[in-house]
């Protein structure tokens, strides 16, 4: 049983992975200014936590927005090679679950239950739930791109080894 997997998913991925660090920049810039202005922080690790996501969200929006430049431009650019792709994506997605996780064991409250839906409880709630889908989308694209690594390299051994028996018969 042969499995192809193409490498069509890539634009999806990043435009998804773009579209979420987004969300996520918005959400951490407008906490940490209310924080500053208020001065209301549950603790000095809640208010790092904010600064490292807010980093990750830059980071995550800056080279996603570069890799699909690279991939419509046609991928010419040494940023837009398979390796550096998954260098890249494993990178972020290690920085995303080391900052999800921290902030689970961080973050005060629980799932929020009688508060208001616009609260910082539910923001902050949002702010983890959007870093493990940041996560989860860089586990997805570095597992698909090794897949569609992996089929493409038997693919084509198969193709030469099949030129060369046929080769060989003539």
């Amino acid at each position: 049983m042969s499995i192809n997997v193409q490498g069509h998913f890539h634009p999806f991925l990043f435009t998804v992975m773009t579209l979420c660090a987004a969300a996520e920049l918005g959400l951490t810039a407008f906490l940490i200014s209310a924080g500053n202005a208020n001065g209301t922080w549950p603790s000095p690790r809640y208010h790092a936590l904010l600064i490292m996501f807010a980093f990750n969200a830059s980071w995550t929006l800056l080279f996603s927005t570069a890799y699909m430049l690279y991939l419509f431009d046609g991928a010419t650019h040494f940023l837009a090679n398979v390796a550096s792709s998954v260098i890249w994506v494993l990178l972020t997605g290690i920085l995303w679950g080391t900052a999800a996780g921290v902030m689970h064991n961080t973050r005060t409250g629980t799932d929020c239950p009688d508060v208001p839906p616009i609260s910082r409880c539910r923001q902050s709630l949002t702010v983890e739930a959007l870093g493990w889908t940041e996560f989860g989308l860089c586990t997805v694209n570095v597992l698909a791109t090794c897949a569609w690594v992996y089929t493409s390299s038997t693919t084509s051994r198969s193709r030469i080894s099949l030129v060369g028996d046929s080769r060989r018969m003539v």
